[in-house]
């Protein structure tokens, strides 16, 4: 009898695409932390070890905290947003760098990888929070804020701000591939800015307004003032939303009609 010709089955354009993506994720995890968890534990434990080398230099100093009485959880709450916003938005950028002769081949986009190592680094981000707090706990703080919704919004806040920046950064890097040491230096001054290591209302009036207009700074306190509710702390939360947005949007804009024609 004859052979039956063999089943093909054909996938739906949802289906396909999560294919894509997951091989993206799947590619980038590998390249980046050498197909290995404990290469992907370092990248989790990174930013940590960064929080907690920044409370042991504080703690060794004696500097007291300007708010509370525990310099590791003043610290912290300052510190993670800021690099959870500075790691996503860098990480996104360098994507584009890292994967870019993927987008030779049509299923793949440059949304595609923007997108993919936004969920590697938001799912990085996670992990590396419950490490901190894990570690608070360890050593006898309580990682929990007074008020939590605040907290999370703040996170959230960081995140959206790392992918509208990030966003911008790539389609800078369209134009300008030297941008990737540009923006390390920039983000070193926003760093400096944000009020991780110290509390900038406690600065001068005309000093602390413009030092608002950073979002690095909006959202270190955002999360601040869900663990000291009664500091005070003003959050300009429609100007923090809005400049998310909007980066978010003219970034896409610019990659699907300026940069995408470029490469093309």
């Amino acid at each position: 009898m004859p052979e039956s010709a063999p089943i093909q089955t054909h996938k739906s354009p949802c289906e396909a695409y999560l294919h894509v993506l997951h091989a993206l994720i799947l590619r980038d995890m590998r390249t980046r932390f050498g197909a290995s968890l404990w290469g992907y534990g370092v990248v989790v434990l990174w930013p940590c070890v960064h929080v907690f080398a920044l409370i042991t230099i504080y703690t060794f100093q004696k500097i007291a905290a300007p708010l509370g009485g525990d310099r590791a959880l003043f610290f912290a709450s300052g510190a993670v947003p800021v690099l959870v916003f500075q790691y996503v938005s860098r990480e996104v950028m360098k994507s584009v760098i890292m994967n870019r002769p993927l987008t030779y081949y049509p299923q793949v986009k440059l949304f595609d990888l923007i997108f993919s190592r936004v969920l590697v680094e938001i799912v990085t981000g996670f992990l590396a929070l419950i490490v901190v707090m894990s570690v608070l706990t360890i050593i006898g703080v309580d990682p929990v804020p007074a008020d939590p919704i605040t907290a999370v919004c703040g996170y959230a806040a960081a995140i959206m701000l790392g992918i509208g920046v990030g966003t911008i950064n790539v389609a800078i890097i369209g134009f300008f591939p030297g941008w990737l040491i540009g923006y390390a230096l920039f983000s070193i001054l926003l760093y400096v800015s944000s009020g991780v290591i110290f509390l900038p209302s406690f600065l001068p009036e005309q000093i602390y307004n413009w030092l608002k207009y950073n979002p690095a700074l909006q959202v270190s306190e955002w999360v601040r003032s869900a663990y000291y509710p009664d500091a005070g702390l003003q959050v300009d939360y429609l100007y923090v939303v809005a400049f998310g947005l909007t980066c978010v949007s003219v970034g896409l804009l610019l990659v699907k009609h300026v940069v995408s024609k470029l490469q093309g």
